[in-house]
């Protein structure tokens, strides 16, 4: 009878490779990055999907509210690979050439783009938790309604909603977890990597695992003194 021999769950011996320790190092950084870029573009385009929801006439609303809609009613995951998938296939059918846009680019592209569908809700709760009477003021003042809602709204709007960006900031971090499907160096990319170079899938993994949340926990900790700074304020 063959028993189960668990010391292999925990042969760490692979961490004391240089080599994969920097891969795993690596992917870390580009773990962080693809989410920073990605919470960027998502804010950008966010932003402008709020107003667009908000000041838009009826027919740009109507394309917020779809996409919107479909963006928070789909896997990111399938987002991602009709990002990776579709435009090449346009191109392809347009020119007969390849679409030469790396497997990092189409992440935060994809990444961003799905983050931006939040952050829209995110930065029109906060829009509209402004009290009416600023814009009356804003008003008063000689400001037009666009005026009004880039100079006056907007700041104390972002103010309210720091919190909630941070926390869709940490959801990204750990969503960034799929890129690796699409050949995406991430952190993911390389633990599973180590998984298939040592055969033990457990150990590798397992480190991942404790880095997402050591960046997961003091992002969370960022995130709570920011709310309570602003609770003081």
């Amino acid at each position: 009878m063959q028993f189960l021999d668990i010391s292999k769950l925990w042969d760490f011996s692979f961490f004391f490779n240089k080599a994969e320790v920097f891969d795993l190092m690596s992917g870390l950084l580009t773990t962080l990055s693809i989410a920073l870029l990605g919470i960027f573009l998502g804010i950008l385009v966010g932003i402008l999907l709020a107003i667009g929801k908000l000041v838009g006439n009826k027919f740009i609303r109507g394309i917020v509210t779809i996409y919107i809609n479909f963006v928070r009613g789909t896997p990111l995951l399938l987002q991602l690979y009709m990002m990776y998938y579709v435009p090449a296939f346009i191109v392809n059918e347009l020119t007969g050439t390849g679409l030469n846009w790396s497997s990092y680019v189409i992440s935060v592209i994809a990444i961003g783009l799905n983050s931006a569908a939040y952050v829209a809700e995110i930065f029109r709760a906060g829009i509209t938790s402004v009290d009416k009477g600023q814009f009356e003021a804003a008003s008063s003042l000689g400001f037009d309604y666009k005026a009004s809602l880039r100079l006056i709204i907007l700041p104390q709007a972002i103010k309210n909603i720091m919190p909630a960006l941070g926390n869709e900031f940490i959801a990204l971090t750990k969503e960034t977890a799929i890129v690796s499907v699409i050949g995406a160096k991430d952190l993911m990319f390389f633990s599973k990597q180590a998984a298939n170079i040592t055969y033990n899938p457990f150990p590798p993994l397992f480190m991942a695992g404790i880095l997402y949340f050591l960046v997961v926990y003091c992002l969370t900790k960022l995130v709570g003194l920011m709310e309570a700074k602003f609770a003081n304020d």
